[in-house]
């Protein structure tokens, strides 16, 4: 080869080894490539190591290191002349210096380069090899053209930038000692020719590589087994040019490596569907969530376009007719749903013109169908609202439904209903007419207004024009109002269609709200006469002869006998009833049962005793005022009827009677003539008005003038009377002037019945009633078995004397009421535990009770507020006092808590906030707080006196 040899073929360099001549290659890491990449440090490090001499020292190889034989791959530069000749030097014959200087052995050939890319563990020939025969390789390099590699095989080759684009195969013939000529064939496969094009039938572009560079292999030493696709493969079928040598060190740690690897994946895998797992279930829960927020934001959304504020405080929907009232701190107080019978597909519009009013009010019409006018009333800390409704179609019945129950409020008023529940929200019933009636057979009592607050401080007041039926669903949580014309209740039609029409009122205060809503003045008018009657009744009792089912029952020797009875518990009024005239409607006193009735009344004058008659608007048919009344066409006639025949009904003792026609302007002094006449000649002082109830009315009557519905004719009758001096009446609609009082319903001789009594005082009292007279103690009458009919369809008699500790808790809780009435006398027991418990109780109310009844006298005269109060009144805001329904106050500083069960001796008591004097045994109790299994003997009533709020235990 000698000067005709490239210079970056490297040149062999023989050694003696054992008395063997190899050929020997330098290191990858002697090339120029190598020492530029090699810091000056290490440089400097190599420098050192070179002895002084000049002699050549070769650090150890990677063999050496490795205690290994490694093959040793020559890379020859395919640029320059091949050459034909094999050199074989000696490890000693010459050197030759570098570009650094540094001496070399080499051949006598000029010093050539290895690339600098190959790595260190790739760049050994395999041991054992002491020839070349570079001129057959190199001549087969020239004979053969470079075969094209495309860019898929880029990655297996390290090509140079200065590589030629005519490479031959090339063939190295090795001589080893042992093993004779090797040859090495570096040429390309068929698989490396493949010219097609790629996968979008573009030519491929060729990429060259050079021929004596193989592809890195994945690891140096092969594998017994490679798990590759959960398939196995042996090492050999991929690597067969290893040396096994290397084996027995790195396959074991490859193995090892591989396995390791393996179970990563696995467990990777394993990790991947658990977090794939949990990914789809968030995922899932995610979706589910957007879904219910679009949902929501869509209808909240729909609700707050559609609803509009009015008056500031008053949202209202027109679509679903949603209507919320909010109260100062634009805290929601009341809400419910308008127009119930309206339906849903009909669109809101606002009125015309020629049905707007020029009061403020807002009109909504809903296409024809009901129209409804809203209108604000500001009152300072109140608030109220008129809420009007229009039926525009027949059938269509305007209905608004509020919510019963809301906070723990309840709602009161409308008087006592037939399940004598304690508040409406307790009860349950389906739409009525809303009239005065027997709470045994019809849905509401004697007293009516139509008037009802809730607890949270929400009130309603309907107009009396208003057809109004109530109805109450606890299933769905509604309170509603309607507005429905029938035949007997409210046939007299105002209108051609009904209209609902009602008032609400809020403020933060329930006591201050009441006071608003029920606030009258009952002092205007009033005679001192009148006020000495009223005082009269609330300090002295009011005395029932009792009399049986027929007018023989009564005469002048048993009203005598009462009297002298009765006179030692003390002095009052005395109430004669209907049987002092023949027959009801005569107004003239029965000659042949009372034939000096007028000195008997001088006798009661004298002994302080007040003697009061018992009236009625009936006229019996078998009267001789019936008659005359008919001529005088003072009756109320047959509807569909010609005026001359009288409507008809039954009361009590007349089977048949008829009504007087207040509306007729000749009425009423017909009436007041007749009782001035008893009054003048017999000195009473007053009378009862038997009123009964609506429904004592006949069914198809008819006045000359037209009455809003059947409680008007109770109301004008009693307005009309007043200068006859009334001292009760049985039926009311309206809170009569006083002196007059309400009279509860008849109450049945049983628990039941005293149960109901206090139920009827309470309620009437929240209602605007504050003077309310009830039963006789002990019971008006006694039936054992339920009633089909009204009782004032019956002529009842006083009942048998009552059981003995019925009447004493009953005379118990009639102390504490503001009147008492009597029909029995303690004496009839003829019992001394009844005669004591009678005269201490007489005490307590002479001492206690009628002092507070005084004290609380102006205030209802002035505000309303009854003299006999549920708990809630005291301390609105107290849960516990809205639930107790046994338990009553006078005024506001006597709690009371009668036995109201047969057999009992102990119950459970609620004290208000305050200190409280126990009125048994004088210990003073701490307020907000219950006690249990209070022991309240058959002589005791448990009741409380307040303390002043600085007394000390």
């Amino acid at each position: 080869m000698g000067d005709t040899q490239p210079e970056s073929v490297a040149l062999l360099a023989t050694h003696a080894v054992n008395g063997q001549r190899y050929q020997e290659f330098p290191y990858a890491d002697d090339g120029e490539g190598i020492e530029e990449e090699v810091g000056e440090e290490e440089k400097m490090q190599k420098i050192e190591m070179q002895p002084k001499d000049g002699e050549p020292v070769r650090k150890p190889s990677l063999g050496e290191r490795r205690n290994v034989e490694l093959t040793r791959l020559l890379v020859i530069d395919e640029q320059r002349e091949p050459t034909t000749k094999t050199t074989t030097t000696s490890p000693t014959s010459t050197t030759a210096s570098d570009n650094s200087g540094r001496q070399s052995p080499i051949s006598n050939s000029p010093r050539e380069h290895f690339t600098p890319g190959l790595r260190r563990n790739s760049i050994s020939m395999p041991s054992g090899i002491n020839a070349l025969e570079l001129e057959a390789l190199r001549l087969r390099h020239q004979m053969q053209s470079q075969d094209p590699l495309h860019e898929e095989s880029q990655s297996g080759s390290m090509v140079d930038d200065g590589a030629s684009s005519n490479v031959s195969t090339p063939v190295v013939v090795v001589n080893t000692p042992d093993k004779g000529v090797t040859t090495i064939n570096f040429g390309n496969t068929d698989d490396n020719n493949d010219d097609s094009d790629d996968e979008f039938g573009n030519a491929k572009k060729p990429v060259y590589r050079d021929r004596f560079r193989s592809r890195r292999r994945a690891s140096i030493a092969p594998l017994p087994a490679l798990r590759l696709n959960s398939k196995e493969m042996l090492a050999s079928d991929f690597d067969t040019h290893s040396v096994a040598s290397n084996q027995a060190s790195i396959t074991s740690i490859n193995s090892l490596a591989s396995l390791l690897r393996e179970k990563m994946q696995l467990i990777r895998k394993k990790k991947r569907e658990t977090k794939d797992y949990k990914i789809k279930i968030f995922v899932i829960m995610m979706f589910f969530i957007i879904i219910f927020l679009i949902g929501y934001a869509y209808i909240a959304y729909h609700q707050q376009i559609l609803t509009r504020s009015y008056f500031q405080k008053i949202k209202f929907n027109s679509q679903d007719r949603i209507f919320r009232i909010l109260n100062h701190e634009d805290k929601e107080v009341i809400s419910g749903q308008l127009g119930v019978t309206i339906g849903s597909d009909s669109a809101p519009f606002h009125c015309l013109e020629d049905h707007r009013r020029k009061d403020g009010s807002v009109c909504i019409e809903w296409n024809g169908i009901a129209r409804l006018h809203m209108n604000f009333e500001n009152k300072g800390v109140f608030r109220c609202y008129t809420m009007q409704w229009q039926a525009l179609i027949p059938g269509l019945l305007p209905t608004d439904c509020y919510e019963l129950q809301r906070d723990n409020g309840l709602w009161f008023g409308g008087g006592i209903t037939k399940g004598q529940e304690w508040s409406l929200s307790y009860a349950n019933f389906d739409f009525k007419p809303y009239a005065s009636g027997d709470i045994k057979v019809h849905q509401f009592g004697n007293g009516v207004k139509r008037y009802f607050i809730n607890s949270i401080g929400v009130a309603m007041q309907v107009s009396e024009q208003t057809p109004l039926q109530i109805g109450i669903n606890r299933t769905a949580n509604q309170f509603c109002l309607r507005a429905a014309n029938d035949e007997f209740t409210f046939v007299n039609r105002l209108t051609e269609l009904p209209q609902l029409d009602y008032k609400i009122c809020t403020t933060e205060d329930m006591r201050s709200l009441h006071m608003l809503m029920t606030q009258q003045s009952l002092w205007d008018g009033l005679k001192e006469a009148d006020i000495q009657v009223l005082k009269s009744l609330l300090e002295e009792p009011v005395w029932k002869i009792p009399t049986g089912p027929t007018v023989e029952s009564l005469n002048e020797s048993i009203i005598c006998d009462y009297s002298e009875n009765a006179i030692s518990i003390g002095l009052g009024h005395i109430v004669i009833n209907e049987f002092w005239q023949e027959n009801i409607g005569d107004f003239t006193v029965d000659k042949t049962r009372f034939p000096t009735l007028k000195d008997t009344i001088d006798v009661l004058h004298r002994r302080g005793f007040k003697v009061v008659f018992t009236i009625q608007p009936f006229i019996s048919t078998d009267s001789a005022n019936f008659k005359d009344a008919v001529r005088r066409k003072l009756l109320i006639y047959e509807r569909y009827s010609e005026r001359s025949i009288p409507a008809l009904t039954r009361y009590k003792s007349s089977s048949s009677a008829g009504v007087l026609d207040i509306t007729n302007n000749a009425s009423i002094p017909w009436l007041i003539e007749k009782l001035q006449r008893i009054k003048d000649e017999y000195q009473v002082k007053g009378f009862y008005l038997d009123l009964g109830t609506g429904y004592n009315l006949p069914h198809y009557y008819q006045c000359r003038q037209t009455l809003d519905n059947p409680d008007m004719y109770a109301r004008q009758l009693t307005s009309s009377l007043e200068s006859a001096g009334l001292m009760a009446v049985s039926t009311a609609s309206v809170v009569p002037k006083p002196p007059t009082f309400l009279s509860t319903p008849p109450a049945n001789a049983t628990w039941e019945g005293l149960r109901e009594t206090l139920a009827a005082v309470l309620n009437y009292g929240v209602i605007g009633y504050p003077f309310v007279l009830p039963g006789a103690i002990g019971g008006d009458y006694l039936l054992h078995g339920p009633l089909h009919k009204m009782v004032s369809f019956y002529s009842l008699g006083q009942p048998e004397l009552p059981d003995q500790e019925l009447f004493i808790r009953w005379l118990q809780l009639a102390t504490f009421l503001p009147a008492m009435q009597f029909s029995h006398l303690p004496s009839e027991y003829r019992s001394d535990l009844v005669t004591r418990v009678a005269q201490e109780l007489k005490e307590v109310r002479q001492t206690v009770v009628i002092a507070l009844l005084k004290k609380y006298l102006n205030p209802s005269m002035n505000e309303g507020w009854p003299l006999v109060r549920p708990l809630w009144m005291l301390d609105p805001h107290d849960p516990a006092c809205l639930i107790v329904s046994d338990e009553f106050s006078v005024g506001e500083e006597l709690i009371v808590a009668p036995i109201l069960d047969a057999g009992r001796e102990e119950r459970e008591v609620y004290l208000p906030q305050g200190v409280w004097k126990d009125g048994i045994d004088g210990s003073l109790r701490k307020g907000s707080r219950w006690m249990h299994s209070y022991r309240v003997p058959k002589d005791k009533i448990a009741y409380f006196r307040k303390m002043p709020d600085n007394t000390r235990f």
